[in-house]
């Protein structure tokens, strides 16, 4: 797949910009831990059925020491709407329980410490490195993987080389939001079935609009 350049890449999150300041998650979330949580829930499912799981989960246990004192039978039983109960509920007292042993009790904030918990991957770990504490890192999810190398911005195989290729050719300018602009565009614009080009900001840059 052939690659735009950097004036086209440039103009492109100009653009984003121009349209969107200041692009927020869709997950609700309040806290390092109550967003790290947020982001271990969402796997396999949509950001709107997690707020709603979440919205009474913190209620009970937004901190990892109140979270280990729910049983995994109670987390099931709050969570059941969204999938994957089982091991999202032991991941996540397991989490907690080494949040609170191993970090005390505090969020870790390097990629490496994150991604010892148990349920969290590269891209939860690169959500919270740059939500939370403002890195530049380019977490890939299922939306980056399919539009990135398809608009142009990125070639690769895999969400690892993906994430390369993008924190490699975008501007360090724009990293801050890059990730939410280019998920939100592949959620709400180039989706998967019916892309809407038509209506699409960056059209005439995209390669794959072409």
């Amino acid at each position: 797949m052939p690659l735009l350049g950097a004036k086209e890449i440039r103009e492109i999150f100009e653009r984003f910009k121009a349209q969107n300041p200041e692009p927020k998650p869709e997950l609700n979330y309040y806290s390092p831990y109550t967003l790290l949580i947020a982001v271990v829930l969402s796997a396999q499912t949509t950001d709107k059925s997690v707020n709603k799981v979440t919205s009474q989960l913190f209620k009970l246990a937004d901190t990892p020491e109140k979270m280990c004192l729910l049983s995994q039978e109670e987390i099931i039983e709050i969570i059941r709407p969204i999938g994957l109960t089982q091991a999202k509920s032991k991941n996540i007292l397991a989490l907690s329980k080494k949040i609170i042993e191993n970090f005390n009790g505090k969020v870790p904030d390097t990629r490496e410490q994150l991604m010892t918990l148990p349920g969290v991957g590269r891209k939860t770990a690169n959500v919270v490195l740059n939500v939370v504490f403002g890195r530049h890192t380019m977490p890939v999810d299922t939306h980056l993987f399919r539009i990135c190398p398809l608009i142009g911005l990125a070639e690769g195989n895999t969400p690892e080389k993906v994430e390369k290729s993008l924190v490699e050719r975008i501007p360090d300018e724009y990293m801050e939001h890059a990730h939410h602009w280019l998920i939100l565009h592949g959620r709400y614009v180039c989706t998967a079935k019916n892309p809407k080009c038509k209506e699409c900001l960056i059209c005439d840059i995209c390669l794959g609009g072409k």
